[in-house]
């Protein structure tokens, strides 16, 4: 009878022995994935302690750090600090790379690893300073994040597939247009960024100010936007340069993915006082934090999502 009882056992401890591992196999991969998520939580956190903070870019972008620390200020962030500005007019990345050795302040500082956050403003691609920049900041600080600020179209138009119009006229353009003017600029750079952290990690980010001025632009269209009666209101010129209203809109964009806060509910900024707005100012103000944190959430690239 024993030899009986003993392959009657056999498969029975079989089918123990696969349900064990079964059980340990899905504990296991549960306690992974909950690891992971409250690693993404984690990273996702709004930032409380100030950051150092590096920029380099053009008139797009050069007066978003005066922005941002006025913000700081204003919320609370008392240590915030601007270590340095590298400040080209109409620049891609890489020639704020090239710059000589001697005078090259962002590399300096980028090498002695008291850098946070690196902010870029590239054109458009190709732009080999994005990466250049990437690498250089992680041999330093492999804790760094670098966050790029894409432009809104100059002149309204992808200048690599469209030429010049002799005349813009921001006001006679819809959102739907600027929408699908922006669509090969945007999947260009948000391909680029996803391709640098698959190869870097995630360590770079995209700061959507020219979706969150898409938003704005349509609200004015709308008739919905304090202060701001046409389209026109937002630029100084026909290239698209940004008056206060839409410099502050950006500011709050940046703001939101370099500090991952809500700007919300933040008193008016300095940049935006300068419009003279009289009492529509407060209401502007709110309506350009609640577009900067809807284009910020909406964003893939921004490290914050819904």
């Amino acid at each position: 009878m024993k030899p009986i009882l003993q392959v009657t056992l056999k498969p029975v401890a079989l089918l123990i022995t696969v349900a064990l591992f079964s059980i340990i196999s899905s504990t296991a991969i549960a306690q992974e994935k909950s690891k992971t998520k409250s690693t993404d939580t984690k990273s996702a956190e709004p930032i409380t302690k100030g950051l150092r903070v590096f920029t380099c870019g053009h008139s797009f972008h050069v007066w978003v750090p005066g922005i941002i620390t006025d913000l700081c200020k204003k919320a609370g962030i008392i240590d915030h600090v601007q270590v340095g500005l590298s400040s080209i007019g109409g620049s891609r990345v890489i020639q704020h790379w090239d710059i000589a050795p001697e005078k090259n302040k962002a590399k300096d500082e980028l090498k002695t690893g008291k850098v946070d956050v690196l902010t870029l403003s590239p054109i458009f691609l190709p732009d080999a300073g994005i990466e250049n920049f990437t690498k250089l900041a992680l041999e330093h600080n492999k804790n760094i994040r670098i966050i790029v600020q894409p432009i809104w179209l100059r002149w309204d138009i992808y200048e690599p597939t469209t030429k010049r119009p002799e005349k813009v006229d921001h006001n006679a353009i819809t959102g739907e247009e600027l929408r699908e003017r922006h669509a090969e600029h945007f999947k260009k750079m948000d391909a680029h960024i996803t391709e640098l952290n698959q190869k870097y990690g995630n360590v770079l980010y995209i700061a959507p100010a020219p979706q969150a001025a898409i938003a704005l632009r349509e609200k004015i269209i709308a008739g919905k936007a304090p202060g701001l009666k046409v389209q026109e209101d937002l630029f100084t010129d026909a290239l698209g340069h940004g008056k206060a209203p839409l410099q502050t809109l950006v500011g709050y964009v940046d703001y939101a993915v370099v500090y991952r806060r809500c700007p919300v509910g933040l008193p008016v900024p300095a940049i935006l006082k300068s419009a003279k707005l009289g009492d529509q100012e407060e209401s502007l103000n709110l309506l350009l934090q609640e577009l900067a944190w809807e284009a910020v959430l909406a964003h893939p690239l921004s490290g914050l999502q819904k």
